[in-house]
């Protein structure tokens, strides 16, 4: 059986030990890009790899790009292979944000390139801590292999694709509300969203200890966001192109498929002062 959205600890643990399987450690910090790293090297869970979001999962930023541009996908695929991801692996990716940040961002990145088994810890590293399960300082050393990329670029828009949508497409930005509404901006120099594009931050996807909400909570959640519209109608938008991610997560684990991705996002977007910006909650 493949897991291509959540998957428990318990059924992780079950795991660790099966060769066929690979996990992955994401945790980032925007505001300190190395405090993942540092945590990872003190513990993680036994035979995990570590990605970190810019070296690994991100590209060089540009003059016209976002804060976190698409990798390479043959520098990834070999990257994936380094850590032991072939085509039948089973790959579960985790950071400490229930997903929110890289773990999501791998899962897709994965999804891009054309690999199916790939799954986010439900509750990531906190809910494997609070279930008493093992944790080690140990790096693991992995066993080289051919990772072959199959890119679908179907599944991600470029800047130019966005401005184009026609009227029945919804970009969803999963920003928190102060930012989309342009009341305050921590992180890039200018504030606001896209006209048009409709807010849902990513925390309301996740229960008080950092859980994704059932199933049909979700389907009830993004429902109320973008009506019935079908998923595929659906774009995903935040600061950088990797927390959009955990609401593209979120609705393919409520069973609405075929949403796409911004990977460019707002950092891109005002990269070309021209394009219209909106604050408030027009």
């Amino acid at each position: 059986m493949n897991y291509d959205t959540l998957i428990d600890a318990a059924t992780l643990r079950a795991h660790l030990n099966d060769p066929h399987w690979v996990v992955v450690d994401c945790r980032f910090s925007l505001m300190d890009t190395e405090a993942g790293r540092r945590a990872y090297q003190e513990s993680h869970l036994p035979g995990a790899r570590y990605a970190h979001l810019d070296e690994d999962l991100s590209s060089p930023i540009t003059l016209t790009t976002g804060r976190h541009p698409l990798p390479d996908p043959a520098r990834l695929a070999r990257k994936l292979g380094e850590w032991g991801i072939g085509p039948e692996t089973q790959v579960v990716v985790y950071d400490d944000m229930g997903g929110m940040l890289a773990a999501a961002r791998l899962w897709w990145l994965l999804r891009w390139l054309g690999h199916s088994a790939r799954a986010v810890l439900d509750g990531g590293f906190p809910a494997w801590q609070r279930a008493g399960l093992p944790l080690t300082a140990t790096l693991p050393r992995a066993q080289p292999v051919a990772f072959h990329a199959q890119p679908n670029d179907q599944l991600w828009l470029t800047t130019a694709q966005v401005l184009a949508l026609p009227a029945e497409n919804v970009v969803l930005d999963a920003r928190a509300v102060a930012r989309f509404r342009g009341e305050m901006e921590p992180i890039d120099p200018v504030a606001g969203h896209i006209p048009g594009a409709v807010n849902l931050p990513t925390e309301g996807n996740l229960t008080a200890d950092g859980h994704f909400l059932p199933r049909a909570e979700l389907r009830t959640r993004f429902a109320a966001a973008v009506g019935e519209r079908p998923a595929a109608t659906v774009m995903h938008s935040c600061g950088s192109g990797v927390t959009a991610c955990h609401n593209l997560l979120a609705m393919e684990a409520a069973g609405l498929r075929g949403s796409r991705l911004y990977p460019g996002s707002w950092s891109e977007w005002i990269r070309d002062p021209t394009r219209p910006v909106a604050t408030g909650t027009d």
